[in-house]
């Protein structure tokens, strides 16, 4: 899959769990400026890796428990996770190339 999915707090916990491959949930705000310049890198990365990774956002005003749950107290920040784990954080925007290779690291 090549589009980012907006989760909502129904759909948060089912599309996390997503056996074998990297979920990774984007906690962001229409407000946030280096969240506005990640939006098109999120969208090359999502390209870029296809079926191998599911790239997802979370709008931290429209969904603020899910944010509380993972202590989400900077935006942009990027939780990974595997198999309903939450296994790696990238906090800031981040370069494609960085955020790519962070990603595949945990194929």
């Amino acid at each position: 899959m090549s589009e980012i999915i907006n989760l909502s707090s129904d759909a948060f916990s089912k599309v996390t769990t997503t056996p074998g491959k990297p979920v990774v949930v984007d906690f962001w705000a229409p407000w946030c400026g280096p969240c506005k310049s990640l939006a098109p890198i999120l969208e090359e990365v999502a390209k870029d890796l296809g079926d191998k990774a599911l790239i997802t956002k979370v709008n931290v005003d429209d969904n603020p428990a899910i944010a509380g749950q993972y202590g989400i107290r900077a935006i942009p920040t990027m939780i990974i996770f595997k198999d309903g784990a939450a296994i790696d954080t990238i906090q800031g925007l981040v370069s494609k190339d960085a955020l790519k290779a962070k990603i595949e690291s945990h194929f």
